[in-house]
């Protein structure tokens, strides 16, 4: 036999050791001790730990979509499932989300799991007497525009929708998962147009001196003295959605003198704000006497610093009055959508 040599050396010793200063024992099965050789069936049963003491968190029911548990942190967002206590009802589980002071919707089931389920606003306040069935974190619950995106804090069965539409001319809420979305339209399709809002009124500032025209859009302009961007949709007189145009050298000239950053500034101040280029991203690295390096980490920093403002290069003129168009539109659907919703 080989010698060991090195660290195996070294651990044949340490072993060796360990076993030769363990007192020999002998037990009914065999002889422990004394020996590197051990039998497993000499070692006996592996006593059980003692199992953690369940809290009122770890509680559970059949019907839970919960497979994590964790006590609740004080004053920490949880989204409730209940039973409704309402007879004769189609709706038999109470939803509450923390937003907009505790949302509280009735619900056909307890998770979108294969279909969207329906809901409808809860007329009256939380139920004192609601059998709570469980109350799980969340790592997130915001609204944007007709939809509320909700994220929970567990491993499985976390993220879903609540959409605020209409149906056949009434409110109506489907909470849905990308799951039940995909399940409920199955396979390859062609997307169908979006419904906007057919003859909205788009705002053009003054100082604009070749605006678009959005020709064959069915809409109308109308010149207004914009406090930030050079197109905006309004709402009872305020901003939005605007939108800032730009030339490939016009961007150029104004991350040069700093004047971008300060237009940022304002734009920020809009729910929807955005910067279209009528041009490509590329064309920066080809403009004369100025570093298409320097103006891309300045364009960098501007978007780092205000991430709620778009930067789209459109790569035309023709293209980027299509794309502020489109912005602006969904921003008014979406505008519309939430003020349903509410």
């Amino acid at each position: 036999m080989r010698s060991l040599t090195g660290r195996w050396s070294l651990v044949a010793d340490i072993w060796t050791v360990s076993w030769r200063d363990t007192p020999a024992t002998t037990t009914p099965t065999g002889r422990i001790g004394g020996s590197p050789f051990v039998r497993l069936s000499s070692v006996g049963p592996i006593p059980r730990l003692p199992s953690r003491a369940r809290s009122p968190a770890d509680k559970s029911w059949p019907g839970s979509t919960s497979t994590w548990r964790r006590e609740l942190a004080a004053g920490e967002a949880v989204f409730t499932i209940a039973r409704n206590p309402q007879e004769d009802t189609k709706l038999p589980y109470l939803l509450r989300l923390p937003i907009e002071g505790g949302l509280v919707l009735k619900a056909r089931d307890t998770w979108p799991r294969a279909a969207r389920i329906y809901c409808h606003a809860f007329e009256e306040d939380w139920p004192e007497a609601a059998e709570t069935l469980e109350e799980i974190p969340v790592a997130s619950c915001r609204r944007r525009g007709a939809v509320i995106d909700l994220v929970l804090d567990r491993a499985r069965l976390s993220r879903s929708q609540f959409v605020f539409t209409e149906t056949r001319g009434r409110p109506a809420i489907f909470w849905q998962t990308q799951k039940a979305t995909k399940a409920a339209n199955p396979g390859a399709r062609i997307p169908r147009a979006r419904a906007v809002p057919e003859g909205f009124q788009i705002a053009v500032d003054t100082r604009e001196r070749y605006p678009y025209r959005f020709a064959g859009r069915g809409v109308s302009t109308e010149r207004a003295a914009l406090s930030a961007g050079d197109y905006a949709v309004m709402t009872e007189g305020d901003p939005i959605a605007t939108v800032e145009r730009k030339t490939l050298e016009n961007l150029a000239s104004s991350l040069s003198d700093g004047t971008l950053a300060f237009q940022m500034q304002r734009l920020v101040e809009t729910p929807g704000a955005a910067v279209v280029v009528e041009g490509r991203y590329s064309g920066l690295f080809k403009l004369e006497h100025v570093s298409g390096a320097w103006l891309g980490d300045m364009l960098a920093r501007l978007q780092v610093r205000y991430p709620e403002v778009q930067v789209v290069f459109a790569d035309s003129r023709k293209f980027a009055e299509e794309w502020t168009y489109r912005f602006l539109a969904a921003a008014l659907a979406d505008s519309i959508g939430s003020d349903v919703a509410r």
